[in-house]
């Protein structure tokens, strides 16, 4: 069924006036929905979204217009269906549970199948984390996405959200069953896997700039086709970043320890596009863009931290029956410890959450992707970060752990 947002997408990339009957065309419907896509134009005038005249409808230029469009793209760019989440009822639920550290349905004045449809949506798209279903306990994540939507819809909200919740004990029920169902569903769980590696790609590598959607990614993952007006260097960027990946996951399943030769290695398979630094330890001073205030190691300082870096990880590595909680906190402290090194002069930031995978890969710990909605918020205690934030990165990734066995332990067991 088309609606409002189809038609004002179509009208706004249009750039100028457009027929009823284009925009019919342009949504592939038959002339008998004409009549509807008519009324729903005229709508989007009345309500000043469009303008109209002899020539047709054009966009009504104005801000809200712009951010409506903006966060269109935005969903669409993440292969996120924006008519589902642009529900103003919907937009009322997510900025109550927003208030909420963790929220219940009987938190919630709504009828049972309304809360069962909101959850299926927000869970879908990487937005919400399920605690447990009996009884139901979630927690709502906050993004820049979630964030326009309250703006647009008119409501604000602090985009600061610290809840020091700890959910260790979930992790460890989880564990449990995910290696219980693994053993019983290895081809099950490879495919997962398979899965889980095409949108972390994405995810990963948008974090770094590069513009390709995840339609798009999978097309080129999957699909072996390479869609038409992509540069050259962002598709050779998801080609190569699966290379490591692959190779990592490789090493991980055989507990293969990371080495400097190992990370050398994913480095050089992921940079493959730019020759003359992939794999290769920087020369000169770097800096991250747009935060001036990260703290980066001088040429010089680079090959001690690393080797002191890597000598903690060995010794981590060898103990037996390591506690969750350490494992977690030493994968915090890795992380940015080696972010902050920042060895390459590109694609540091990609290989640190590639390396950081394997360390809890090789712990037995399965983190395939970081979700849609903890994208920012890892962003934020990372290299968005004016100072370190291991404590806070600490508790990112219990939930991205704690999400990532949650989807596993469901597919597996479905």
């Amino acid at each position: 069924m088309v609606t409002k947002y189809d038609i004002f997408e179509i009208v706004y990339k249009n750039n100028e006036f457009i027929k009823p009957i284009e925009v019919v065309e342009r949504l592939k419907k038959n002339k008998s929905e004409y009549k509807n896509i008519y009324r729903i134009l005229n709508d989007l005038e009345k309500n000043k979204f469009l303008v109209k005249s002899e020539g047709g409808f054009q966009v009504y230029v104005s801000d809200k217009t712009r951010s409506l469009y903006e966060l269109i793209d935005y969903c669409v760019h993440n292969n996120i269906n924006y008519n589902l989440l642009l529900d103003e009822n919907l937009v009322i639920f997510i900025n109550e549970v927003l208030k909420k550290k963790e929220f219940q349905q009987k938190d919630m004045k709504i009828d049972p199948k309304t809360f069962k449809k909101y959850i299926e949506i927000l869970n879908r798209f990487g937005l919400l984390l399920i605690i447990s279903k009996k009884p139901f306990k979630a927690m709502m994540f906050y993004n820049t996405l979630i964030n326009n939507i309250l703006v647009y819809f008119g409501y604000k909200y602090s985009p600061l959200r610290k809840f020091d919740i700890n959910y260790l004990d979930e992790i460890e029920k989880e564990l449990i069953l995910f290696r219980r169902s693994r053993k019983k569903n290895e081809m099950g769980y490879k495919k997962i896997v398979n899965e889980f590696e095409t949108s972390f790609i994405q995810h990963s590598l948008s974090l770094e700039g590069n513009p390709i959607t995840l339609p798009d990614t999978i097309k080129i993952l999957r699909d072996e086709v390479i869609p038409r007006d992509l540069k050259s260097e962002d598709v050779d960027e998801i080609k190569n970043y699966q290379k490591a990946i692959l190779k990592m996951l490789k090493d991980a399943s055989q507990k293969r320890p990371l080495t400097k030769e190992a990370i050398l290695e994913y480095h050089k398979l992921a940079m493959q596009h730019k020759p003359d630094l992939a794999g290769k330890i920087r020369k000169k001073l770097v800096h991250i863009k747009g935060n001036p205030d990260f703290k980066i190691a001088s040429v010089s300082e680079i090959e001690p931290r690393l080797n002191n870096l890597l000598e903690r990880y060995n010794d981590f590595v060898k103990k037996k029956k390591t506690p969750l909680k350490e494992i977690i906190d030493f994968s915090a402290y890795f992380h940015n410890e080696f972010q902050h090194i920042h060895p390459f002069e590109d694609g540091n930031s990609r290989t640190t959450r590639l390396i950081t995978f394997h360390l809890l890969h090789l712990k037995d710990i399965p983190i395939l992707d970081i979700p849609f909605g903890l994208l920012d918020e890892y962003l934020g205690y990372t290299k968005g970060s004016r100072e370190r934030e291991d404590k806070n990165l600490f508790q990112t990734l219990q939930r991205i752990i704690l999400f990532n066995l949650k989807k596993i332990n469901e597919r597996l067991n479905a």
